[in-house]
């Protein structure tokens, strides 16, 4: 599949390179029979995933498992990739994603591979595959070209339990129950627990019964990943929530897709970085994950946390302080599907109505279909970030990289949230040195979602590797074309077996379902 007619990458990097003399030892001869089936992926630049410096060498591969990483001499059976200078690193592994709402249909996950991501976790933002089991089952019944790990939704959990009577406090008893429920999600390997208590049914519980499920996935030796409960209106309340979270459990806890996603909270990640050095000070792991991008998607309700779109003075306030009109487009409404790709200020104009207005008349029509079909009718996208808060809460050493997106996505974050980071970060601003990025992409997040032999290429480890070109690589995925592939990702496998090269998806599906590694989550 790998075509190696690779431009050789810049002088800039190359100058960076550092020759480390102690992984690059000759090794004994091998049997022909030993060889057969080894990969050596040669003349590469290793960035390892540890956040050292890069340095020159090869990659051994045999079956699914890295073998040797140094000055390797290919020898007779073996197949040789050159990969003239580029970087080899450990593939990417996506701490946020949504892929589960489509990977059973589209196993090669070409969204992901093709940005280098080779291990997504889902479950997120609250929401889960429901049983665990039946989704895991059904993978290994149909795998994909990526390793998939996922977090047990308390959304999900909680739906199960008080159905369509969520919009209140849970009881005692219910709370009970969604525990048991929660164990049964932990037994079947979840990583831990997951929150979108910006979504419906979350929305509507307290921080106590949050902190009950909480501490039956710190009991079971897992972890907890939080939506957090505001982004922008209550945010310094929402950090509290996940720190005391943390505190009382002595769990991991990870905030999802950080971001300051209000006009008075712009500028304020300073503030809220010592708000979390400070809480790790006290002992308090506490890690965030983040997209390179200033909006987000989700649906029109998630802007009125009273649910009211009635409430002409709340969308107001919502329009003026968290998403305008004029960056706020829908990327589904089943009432009229023209509508798509439209802003809310040209869909007001459209209509005749001022921007308020038409959110109202949008957020109307769209509940009523929902009340019909039972299925969600809108989706937007919404500018409420700004740069500059972005570049600092990535560059804070406790963030990982996510896209937050699917397989097929309107957000272009679903194509290019990776590569858009080497691009940018990287190579143009000098944000990151290229072994801090992949540090954020591989390592950094391997140790925050507790995956033990992903993440860096050492010897032993499963052999999840990508193969990209420094001087090329780079998002093209945009609000208007969405689903436009990277450029400059070469090659990708998967578990020791190439699953992306040439721009394309072979047949190989070696992905692999990693479950927690709790022993206690198991018993």
């Amino acid at each position: 599949m790998l075509k190696c007619s690779m431009n050789y990458f810049g002088t800039a990097i190359a100058t960076t390179i550092v020759l480390l003399a102690a992984s690059c030892t000759r090794e004994p001869d091998r049997t022909a029979e030993q060889t057969a089936a080894a990969v050596v992926i040669s003349n590469v630049t290793i960035v390892d995933g540890t956040g050292i410096a890069p340095f020159r060498g090869a990659v051994r591969i045999r079956g699914s498992r890295i073998e040797r990483i140094g000055e390797i001499d290919a020898l007779p059976g073996e197949s040789v990739v050159d990969g003239h200078g580029m970087v080899i690193a450990p593939g990417f592994i996506d701490s946020h994603s949504h892929v589960d709402g489509d990977i059973l249909s589209h196993t090669a996950a070409l969204a992901a591979v093709s940005q280098g991501i080779t291990t997504v976790v889902v479950g997120q933002d609250g929401g889960s595959p429901f049983p665990l089991a039946g989704f895991f089952a059904d993978l290994g019944r149909n795998p994909a070209a990526i390793n998939i790990a996922a977090y047990a939704g308390h959304n999900t959990i909680r739906r199960q339990i008080m159905g369509e009577d969520f919009r209140r406090p849970a009881t005692a008893e219910e709370i009970a129950t969604m525990q048991n429920l929660l164990r049964q999600e932990l037994a079947s390997g979840a990583l831990g627990l997951s929150t979108g208590l910006e979504y419906d049914p979350g929305i509507y519980s307290d921080p106590q019964e949050v902190l009950a499920l909480a501490q039956v996935a710190a009991d079971a030796g897992t972890r907890y990943i939080s939506h957090v409960r505001s982004e922008d209106r209550w945010f310094e309340d929402a950090i509290a929530e996940i720190i005391n979270i943390g505190r009382v459990t002595g769990m991991p806890v990870q905030i999802s897709h950080i971001k300051l996603a209000m006009k008075r909270l712009w500028g304020q990640a300073p503030a809220i970085i010592e708000t979390l050095n400070a809480a790790r000070d006290e002992g308090i792991d506490i890690t965030a994950d983040i997209y390179p991008y200033e909006y987000w998607q989700s649906d029109l309700m998630v802007l009125l946390p009273e649910r009211d779109f009635t409430d002409r003075e709340a969308v107001a306030f919502a329009l003026e302080q968290i998403a305008p009109p004029d960056g706020l487009w829908m990327t589904q409404f089943d009432p009229q599907p023209e509508y798509v790709g439209r802003t809310l200020s040209e869909i007001a104009a459209a209509r005749g109505v001022d921007a308020v207005t038409a959110f109202m008349q949008l957020a109307a029509e769209s509940a009523a279909m929902e009340r019909q079909t039972g299925k969600p009718a809108n989706s937007i996208i919404g500018t409420s970030m700004i740069e500059d808060d972005i570049r600092q809460l990535l560059a804070w050493p406790e963030t990982n990289v996510c896209t937050d997106g699917g397989l097929i996505d309107l957000h272009p974050r679903s194509h290019g949230a990776f590569t858009r980071v080497l691009a940018r970060y990287v190579r143009e601003e000098n944000l990151l040195s290229l072994e801090q990025a992949v540090h954020k992409m591989t390592g950094l997040t391997a140790r925050h979602m507790g995956f033990a032999d992903r993440g860096i290429l050492r010897e032993g480890a499963v052999a999840d590797l990508v193969l990209f070109d420094p001087a090329a690589v780079g998002d093209r995925a945009t609000a208007q074309q969405p689903d436009l592939l990277s450029n400059g990702v070469i090659a990708v496998w998967v578990g020791g077996q190439q699953v992306y090269g040439d721009g394309t998806v072979g047949n190989a599906r070696p992905g692999q379902i990693i479950r927690s590694t709790s022993t206690t989550a198991k018993e």
